[in-house]
């Protein structure tokens, strides 16, 4: 156990900045999905709601599925209780009527403008530790590994 412990402790730098992203992004994560849970949602619905809204208030839910990161066939179930709970319609595409598109309604939209401006704030509490260079600084490095 003396050597995997030496192991798993002694990180090249490349890992120890990987698992502080990580570590840094999980504790984020928490304080928000903390403010979601408060209003009686999870942070992955409102995620949900936050792309379709980005795209203008539509989207297929194959880009859907991978602007959040899971599989076509995870999609479905992640809909369902958005869609019971009034915040999406899913509907036939008007081109391709094998397709379905995914919609936000007024009650989607009104839950993100009630809530995603404290959320928002919630967030930025959570970073009060970087000032603005700073930040600036951690979005173009970010931006760089996403580019690849």
């Amino acid at each position: 156990m003396d050597n995997l412990q030496k192991y798993a402790l002694d990180q090249p730098l490349h890992t120890q900045a990987f698992f502080t992203l990580v570590e840094a992004t999980a504790n984020l994560v928490a304080v928000s999905e903390k403010y979601w849970q408060s209003k009686g949602i999870s942070g992955a619905r409102i995620r949900i709601l936050v792309e379709i809204a980005k795209q203008g208030g539509t989207i297929l839910p194959s880009v859907l599925a991978q602007k959040i990161g899971v599989t076509k066939a995870n999609i479905s179930l992640l809909l369902t209780p958005l869609e019971k709970d009034g915040y999406i319609i899913r509907a036939s595409h008007n081109v391709d009527g094998r397709k379905s598109v995914i919609s936000i309604t007024g009650a989607g939209q009104q839950l993100l403008m009630e809530h995603l401006p404290n959320n928002r704030q919630t967030v930025a509490e959570g970073m009060k530790g970087l000032n603005t260079q700073e930040l600036q600084q951690l979005i173009s490095l970010l931006q760089k590994l996403n580019r690849g």
